[in-house]
């Protein structure tokens, strides 16, 4: 099924291949197999097409329909040849066994195709096998590509103008509205809408061209994606690039601790690792050497990952060391734009075995992930630190007199203290939650228009070196010719006689020259220091703007807590309010007491006087005998009841009293 999806001669290959070699368990090319009849006039077709693509890209369309419906390659081999070598059909036949084996050969012999596809992939199974390798044959967003196409991205116009400095030598690309840049438009535009984080960003197009180059712009659109999600592709292009800086972390101290003399005469030079490797990690070296080369490179990618960047850019130091050792900053920057990319026109094979022999400790790189993780942390903590204490500053300038005011006031109300505290803290506590979020989150729309803003003014800084670079080297040429000219002429100028017109005529072309070179000279180095004037008066600009949208920021919060704290008050006002309340019904629950307790005292002070004329009748019975023994004992024992109940209700009376003080003091507290 996986290989139907690529139609062409690859996939005719795949299905022949498989009903003759399916029944042989066998991978490796030193075991041949006899080709049939059918499998020969098989080959001679497809060798037939690749010389037709070879002579006119056209002709290939005509021949299998439209470039939508075709999956063939549109990079030319250099080894397709009319007769396929015995060692090339080996290769075939492998290659279309393990593409219709991949669930099982993938398992099993995992080490065997990473050895296979570092010796290269055959062109026209290189789309195919891609697709395995990055398991992007199946996925959902395929569906939606087209859908995509028909909404409208942010990113459109950015993508038009990067789309004719694409690959503008390719004969697919350089046509401006040609068919190659259309659909590499439509894949970009689809990216930039299933992940808006990362939008667009210069250097993936080259990916996407490459992509476009073997398969349609369906399967180009799901093999990218899935190299953003799966190759560490989505983080390198971000707006933040931190990516991009811990690569340059780790490549860095490779270097340093594989080839420690040129760290040192680069850090001498002040050579920055970023100068010449950024484009090898952002572009796969797609932008450094020949397509064939490149292409082979990013073979080893699709199988092994960012690994063999790492690898191939020390080989390709450890090769020119010699040579960069002895260079400034400009001969070397010369170096790596000029000489090193036709370094290897012979074939990659001698870049790939020098890459192989690279020593790459995985666990250190890892480890140097933790040391760039821990720099970029203290990093953030510092500018954190600083923006807590210029924030608390600009606080403290607008709130400190108010606060003192609050402050006095809530001392009357514990409890709306206790709660203007709690709710103060809160909000500070939010506040510090939001600008954390706030610095961890960058502002995509800046970062992309600084981004585009640095890349612009390296472009115009190195144009301007090389232009004046130029001119000095035609002065001094000039010179040099002038002194031989002077030299050559210095005996005619002691001989009056022999001084004629043509003589004088060139001196004085050559002085004129000379000046006018030097004039020229000037005029770029003039040029020069007004574009890095207009440069850092544009990112002034930026810096003001920026520092005005963060003092409205601020101001909004100032009106924020302005109203909170208004907010405050009347609540204070209110808890006063009720307070006051409070204590009146206090007060008047006080008098009520009052006069209870003092009905109280009269009741108990009436019944001791009643007591007390009890006990004097009783004496005065006594001495006057007026009863008799039984009525006295009666009356006695009469009047000692009356007595009980009267000191009944006495300590009755007593305990109200004292429950009454009791629930006034309660009141009270």
């Amino acid at each position: 099924q996986m290989a139907s999806q690529v139609a062409s001669p690859s996939a005719s290959l795949h299905t022949t291949s498989s009903s003759t070699s399916l029944s042989t368990p066998a991978l490796s090319p030193s075991s041949p197999t006899r080709l049939s009849p059918d499998d020969l006039e098989l080959l001679a077709k497809l060798e037939e097409q690749n010389r037709l693509l070879e002579t006119d890209s056209k002709s290939l369309r005509s021949v299998n329909g439209s470039r939508r419906n075709s999956g063939s390659s549109l990079v030319s081999s250099s080894s397709a040849s009319s007769n396929l070598s015995h060692l090339e059909e080996d290769s075939w036949i492998l290659w279309g066994r393990i593409v219709n084996e991949w669930e099982d050969v993938h398992k099993k012999k995992e080490k065997q195709i990473k050895e296979l596809v570092r010796k290269g992939i055959p062109h026209h199974f290189r789309a195919i096998v891609w697709q395995l390798l990055c398991t992007a044959q199946s996925m959902p967003i395929k569906d939606q590509y087209s859908e995509l196409l028909k909404m409208t991205s942010p990113c459109e116009k950015l993508i038009r103008r990067d789309i004719a400095r694409t690959y503008p030598e390719h004969d697919f690309f350089k046509e401006k509205d040609s068919l190659g840049q259309e659909v590499l438009f439509n894949v970009m535009k689809a990216y930039s809408l299933v992940d808006r984080e990362v939008g667009y960003c210069q250097g993936s197009a080259f990916i996407v061209g490459l992509l476009l180059m073997q398969m349609p712009e369906e399967e180009a659109f799901c093999v990218f994606v899935k190299l953003m999600q799966d190759y560490r592709l989505r983080e390198l292009f971000k707006p933040s690039m931190a990516e991009l800086g811990l690569c340059m972390y780790q490549f860095e101290y490779m270097i340093q601790e594989q080839l420690p003399e040129l760290y040192v005469h680069f850090q001498s030079q002040s050579f920055h690792t970023s100068m010449y490797a950024s484009s090898w990690f952002l572009t796969i070296f797609l932008t450094t050497f020949p397509l064939p080369i490149a292409t082979r490179i990013f073979d080893i990618f699709m199988s092994e990952g960012l690994e063999i960047v790492f690898r191939a850019g020390l080989a390709v130091l450890q090769m020119n060391q010699a040579e960069l050792m002895q260079l400034d900053m400009e001969g070397m920057l010369q170096h790596f734009q000029k000489v090193i990319p036709h370094q290897f026109d012979n074939g990659p094979d001698k870049l790939i075995q020098a890459s192989y022999q690279v020593k790459y400790n995985a666990k250190k790189m890892k480890k140097y992930v933790l040391h760039f993780e821990k720099i970029l942390l203290r990093t953030e903590n510092r500018l954190l630190k600083q923006r807590i204490e210029t924030l608390e500053k600009c606080s403290s300038r607008y709130s400190e007199d108010f606060v003192l005011q609050l402050e006095k006031e809530l001392v009357q109300a514990r409890l709306s203290e206790a709660e203007s505290h709690c709710a103060l803290k809160e909000m500070q506590d939010k506040v510090l939650e939001m600008e954390k979020r706030n610095s961890s989150l960058p502002d995509e729309n800046n970062v992309a228009r600084l981004q585009e803003e640095l890349i612009a003014v390296k472009l115009r800084e190195a144009e301007a070196l090389m232009g004046l670079k130029e001119l000095r080297q035609q002065v001094k040429d000039l010179e040099e010719h002038w002194q031989r000219h002077l030299a050559r002429t210095a005996g005619r100028w002691k001989d009056p006689s022999r001084k004629n017109t043509v003589n004088e005529l060139q001196d004085e072309l050559l002085t004129i020259r000379l000046r006018e070179a030097e004039s020229q000279a000037d005029l770029k180095e003039m040029k020069q220091r007004m574009m890095e004037m207009e440069t850092q008066n544009h990112i002034n600009s930026n810096h003001l703007r920026r520092a005005e949208q963060e003092v409205t920021s601020l101001q909004g919060k100032v009106q924020y807590l302005s109203a909170q704290n208004k907010g405050l008050l009347a609540q204070l006002s209110e808890a006063k309010r009720k307070q006051a309340e409070t204590e009146c019904k206090n007060k008047e629950e006080v008098m009520a007491v009052r006069l209870r307790e003092a009905d109280s005292i009269a009741a108990v002070a009436e019944l001791q006087q009643h007591i007390a004329e009890l006990e004097i009748q009783k004496e005065e019975g006594k001495i006057q005998g007026q009863l008799n023994n039984s009525d006295s004992n009666q009356y006695i024992r009469e009047l000692k009841d009356q007595i009980a109940d009267l000191n009944d209700e006495v300590s009755d009376g007593k305990k109200a009293v004292v429950l009454l003080i009791y629930i006034f003091c309660f009141s009270i507290l």
